[in-house]
């Protein structure tokens, strides 16, 4: 679990709320459902206009990952690459067969068959590195779901403000009528701004960060399996990819 979100999230409400306390302001005048649903529900509506379905969705499961990132244990994975580099030296390629099956992260897994299957540094490199460029390129894209609502939020926080102030011209007689209209205006366009700078936008940069460290860790898993498909010495190869970890 990552506390780091949890420390912003109560930073920024602290920060916001408490200061417009301070400023004598009553915090229940910015819960306000209609400039809500407004904002939110126009957002939602535009990027699902934009998104195919298969992206929409692969956004959508990659959203617990700003609560608990994927666990990518660096170590544990160097030190076990660097004992499949003294069994190959060994015993062979195949003395990993067993491994291979009993491997649960799927690009090692797919490594260590290539290897096991006798497949040639190059072509094994290659097959890994298209595997890693696809997969990264279709986690941005997924990703990027969140960066276009962070754009589309305050565009419809606007429209929201336009339909709060024709509502309010349009009962100016009625002091009422035109109070919830400003009030509707002035707050769609908080909850525009809003959600974009404190929700949507870092929601997208913590994802396209935790994408990136995916890659990295996947980068090194290539570089150790190329390693010990050369045959180079277990102890060159763990001290190559122990680099990765202080990157």
């Amino acid at each position: 679990m990552d506390k780091l979100t949890f420390a912003g999230i109560i930073i920024a409400l602290a920060a916001i709320v408490g200061g417009f306390s301070q400023e004598g302001g009553d915090i229940f005048t910015l819960l306000h459902w209609p400039a809500f649903c407004i904002v939110f529900g126009g957002t939602l509506g535009a990027v699902l206009i934009q998104s195919p379905v298969r992206q929409f969705r692969l956004s959508m499961s990659l959203l617990p990952w700003v609560i608990a990132p994927p666990k990518l244990d660096f170590d544990s994975t160097i030190e076990r690459m660097t004992q499949w580099g003294h069994s190959a030296r060994l015993q062979g390629f195949l003395s990993l067969e067993t491994d291979a099956l009993n491997e649960e992260e799927p690009l090692l897994k797919r490594g260590l068959n290539l290897l096991v299957d006798g497949t040639e540094v190059k072509v094994l490199q290659d097959i890994l590195d298209t595997e890693l460029h696809l997969e990264k390129e279709r986690l941005l894209r997924a990703a990027k779901v969140f960066e276009a609502m962070g754009g589309y939020s305050p565009t419809i926080g606007i429209v929201g403000a336009v339909l709060g102030l024709i509502l309010a011209l349009s009962n100016i007689s009625n002091p009422d009528e035109l109070g919830q209209g400003i009030a509707t205006a002035f707050v769609a366009t908080i909850y525009g701004v809003g959600l974009a700078n404190f929700l949507f936008i870092p929601v997208f940069n913590k994802i396209k960060l935790l994408v990136e460290e995916r890659a990295l860790f996947h980068s090194m898993v290539i570089e150790g399996l190329c390693s010990i498909a050369l045959g180079e010495n277990p102890r060159s190869v763990e001290m190559k990819l122990q680099a990765y970890r202080a990157t």
